[in-house]
């Protein structure tokens, strides 16, 4: 076998074929979404169907402005998944360095409270919650579809368990020096941990920004409303469904996702790569 050459062994090949393969399965669903929202809505019945419009309908995007209030729900998904963000950064972040770094009485019962959490479906625990803002005159507000989610139990097991790769002597030494807890957490911690909080980061805004249930159950009108409450509005109209333009307003809700994703993806295969016993 030729030295500097690849090997084109069976394989590899079949690696080769399977990846694509998968590739395929997963970029499909996106390409017909697309596709299918530059269609006329004749092209979008027909039977065969066809992979490409004959000739892109770029008004299906501007009928979706017309059915919804689309910059109303874009901006309301907007300031619910930052404020979740900033919300989780002051909280999950303080919760991570203490299950970490500090031991103190009850700290494994906590622990394992928090993670216990994650097993708690919201639609167990939705009733309670909407009557209590119910109570305080808070649905229909922002504060009802962000303070639920202010922090994450899950983005504090992750954070918690790269915390636990920085050597101790490390932190012994910045002490030494006079360093306050804050000044430890922004230049040795955060740092060492931007893997991992821009993968959480990227889940917790998808799964903010995907929410349908909480923004249903705790709104009653369009004023706090967020693009997926919208978007599946739109299958409830009267003349029937356009799907053309049902999945042009699909890719505007999908890209805000892939553009973060696309900034993103480098980090979450270098976070979830972590195997450790701490």
């Amino acid at each position: 076998m030729a030295s500097g050459k690849t090997a084109f062994t069976p394989r590899r090949v079949g690696r080769w074929v399977a990846n694509a393969l998968i590739v395929l399965v997963f970029f499909f669903p996106f390409f017909w979404m697309a596709s299918s929202s530059l269609k006329t809505l004749g092209e979008t019945m027909q039977f065969p169907p066809s992979l490409l419009p004959e000739e892109p309908q770029w008004d299906n995007y501007r009928a979706v402005m017309d059915s919804i209030p689309f910059w109303r729900y874009l901006l309301n998904s907007l300031v619910v998944s930052l404020s979740v963000l900033v919300l989780q950064a002051l909280t999950v972040v303080p919760a991570a360095y203490a299950f970490s770094q500090y031991d103190f009485k009850g700290k494994g019962i906590l622990f394992g409270i928090t993670l216990v959490t994650m097993m708690v479906p919201a639609q167990l625990v939705f009733l309670p919650l909407f009557v209590m803002f119910a109570r305080w005159g808070m649905i229909n507000s922002y504060a009802s579809l962000i303070l639920p989610f202010a922090t994450s139990a899950f983005n504090i097991f992750m954070l918690r368990q790269t915390f636990n790769q920085m050597p101790r002597e490390l932190v012994e030494a910045a002490r030494l020096d006079h360093a306050s807890e804050l000044k430890i957490i922004w230049h040795l911690f955060l740092p060492m941990a931007k893997a991992t909080l821009v993968t959480c980061a990227l889940l917790t805004f998808i799964s903010t920004w995907n929410d349908y249930f909480w923004p249903l159950v705790l709104t009653t009108n369009d004023t706090v409303r967020t693009l997926p409450v919208g978007v599946a509005s739109m299958r409830a109209s009267e003349n029937g469904i356009n799907y053309q333009v049902l999945m042009a307003a699909n890719v505007l809700l999908t890209l805000p996702i892939l553009v973060v994703y696309g900034f993103a993806n480098k980090h979450i295969i270098k976070a979830f790569s972590y195997i450790g016993d701490k």
